[in-house]
């Protein structure tokens, strides 16, 4: 059994700790290793997992070891594997201890689809201190990491699709009205459009609802507390705005399997609006000098969604010359335009779902790194 210490310093929220508490569970569930996850801010933990307690110094979750990470944390011995979430710093102790401690430190870093992520996956880099770590790129080629996939994800994903039922009582949960969910499970002529809203602040949520209000179909979207917090609710023209709760991993995957479709922001909503399989509009990160634009257009080119989704990703992330939103947004809705859409995002998910996920890719690293440690 891999006994792991895994950091993760929470920067934008959910989406760091909402990767790493992924990986740390499936690593448990289906690697069967021993976890201690290292949390600088419990309160954005304890959003995903309710069973966090912000007050603890040290708890147990699920079978896995969580340690609140600030100025009083435990002066603890490395474990055989150190993971740093998206390369995070190490405290200054534990790095002390590392000179002394034998122990794996692989740097997880950022998801990207551009090329030169296959050329740096799994290479070892060597400090100045002495101490050496090893990148770990997760992607979408054979020659990265892969995504985070727990082994059955794709068949709940299908088995939940497949019952509208399910899906209706779901959405009364939610907190949508009998009538509005009902339209859309019995496919009435009046069947609204649902679309899952997650995004970041700049986002032009205005100029997405006046774009709903005024199409001939109805358009029902899911706000979440916490996003786009001056929104007001209620119907707009032909656009019907629900908040809805900040749910926990499992039920905000069935939010992105009800959804027609799904806007979602930085790594670990995009990685599950993947596996939905559903039109996504993906609000990347924002970086100086757009360098995050060359990001979003090594992953289209990946997905190929078609011109009109292009133009409303591109839209979407006030690219450079980018159509106007409206127009962008009225022409990826068109029958046509979804049909195309929705076909390449269902052969894309099925094309990553081939390769090797994310856990198994670094469990095996692992292995093998410590098999061959032992041999030498």
């Amino acid at each position: 059994m891999i006994r792991a210490d895994v950091f993760c310093r929470v920067i934008d929220n959910y989406g760091d700790i909402g990767v790493t508490y992924r990986l740390v569970r499936q690593l448990c569930n289906e690697h069967k290793w021993s976890i201690r996850l290292w949390v600088d801010r419990l309160a954005s933990f304890k959003k995903l997992e309710p069973l966090v307690s912000t007050q603890l110094a040290r708890q147990s979750i699920n079978g896995i070891d969580v340690v609140r990470w600030d100025e009083a944390a435990p002066n603890l011995d490395p474990l055989d594997v150190t993971i740093a979430s998206f390369s995070c710093d190490l405290p200054h102790f534990y790095l002390t201890k590392l000179h002394t401690h034998k122990s794996q430190w692989i740097n997880l870093d950022y998801l990207s689809a551009e090329d030169w992520v296959s050329g740096c996956h799994a290479l070892p880099s060597l400090r100045s201190d002495g101490l050496s770590s090893h990148f770990f790129f997760p992607g979408f080629s054979k020659k990265t990491g892969g995504l985070l996939r727990e082994a059955n994800l794709l068949s709940q994903r299908d088995h939940w699709c497949a019952d509208r039922n399910k899906q209706f009582d779901f959405l009364l949960a939610l907190g949508i009205d009998q009538p509005t969910a009902s339209a859309w499970r019995d496919q009435t002529a009046n069947r609204p459009l649902i679309i899952s809203l997650f995004c970041y602040p700049q986002a032009d949520v205005t100029g997405l609802i006046n774009t709903l209000a005024l199409r001939n179909q109805p358009a029902l979207l899911l706000v979440p507390d916490g996003v786009a917090n001056d929104l007001q609710t209620g119907w707009q023209g032909q656009g019907q705005i629900q908040r809805i709760p900040f749910v926990t991993q499992p039920d905000y995957d069935k939010i992105l399997w009800t959804a027609d479709i799904n806007f979602v922001r930085g790594e670990d909503s995009m990685v599950r609006a993947i596996w939905a399989g559903k039109p996504m509009v993906w609000q990347i990160y924002p970086q100086d000098e757009g360098a995050h634009l060359i990001k979003l257009d090594a992953w289209i080119k990946h997905v190929e969604p078609g011109e009109r989704a292009t133009k409303l990703l591109h839209a979407w992330n006030a690219y450079g010359d980018a159509t106007d939103l409206a127009e962008s947004i009225n022409l990826a809705l068109l029958p046509d335009s979804l049909i195309l859409w929705r076909e390449a995002m269902l052969q894309f998910s099925a094309q990553q779902a081939k390769m090797p996920d994310l856990a198994s890719s670094l469990s095996k690293f692992c292995e093998v790194s410590a098999s061959t440690s032992q041999k030498g």
